[in-house]
């Protein structure tokens, strides 16, 4: 008993001597330093518009090197639940999972559309949700866009609800 107490204060005594002394700076910078170094550095506002406007300028809207820019997946399914098949009718879709880093340095999510029995009868729209605020209002190609309504997404009419008078 006695040499296990001893055994076990000399490894203790021994890992505690591996225990490191965070660098200087704070906990704030050095979480800061953390993130950069698993994400890299944020695009400046500059980049940022020169690779929009390049892949605006070479690549069709929905495409992986041109993806819709939104906000977050509220923002993705609402982009699609304003599209239009060539018929008027909404189209299907569902999420075909992330597929890697696009054009802005973010990962973006791959969306199968299907208008079943009218055009475009299957296609896949990508888009990239982390434009914060971003709400895109031009159409993917093959389809036309309506905006939202006033009480998106509940587009169900409301019940009349008829108050008794009040007591005197």
């Amino acid at each position: 008993m006695l040499l296990r107490n001893i055994f076990l204060i000399t490894v203790l005594v021994a890992l505690s001597g591996c225990a490191s002394v965070p660098p200087a700076g704070g906990a704030e910078e050095n979480s800061s330093s953390a993130f950069q170094s698993l994400f890299g550095e944020p695009l400046s506002p500059d980049e940022m518009a020169k690779r929009i406007q390049k892949a605006e300028a070479g690549y069709p809207l929905g495409s992986k090197e041109n993806p819709v820019r939104v906000s977050m997946p509220q923002g993705q399914r609402a982009y699609l639940a304003q599209l239009r098949c060539e018929d008027g009718q909404v189209p299907a879709f569902h999420r075909g999972g992330s597929v890697g880093l696009g054009p802005y340095d973010n990962i973006i999510d791959r969306y199968e559309v299907t208008c079943a029995g009218s055009k475009p009868e299957k296609t896949m729209i990508f888009m990239d949700m982390y434009f914060a605020g971003h709400v895109e209002t031009r159409p993917v190609e093959g389809f036309t866009r309506v905006p939202p309504s006033i009480n998106w997404p509940n587009t169900l009419p409301r019940p009349e609800v008829t108050l008794p008078p009040a007591p005197k």
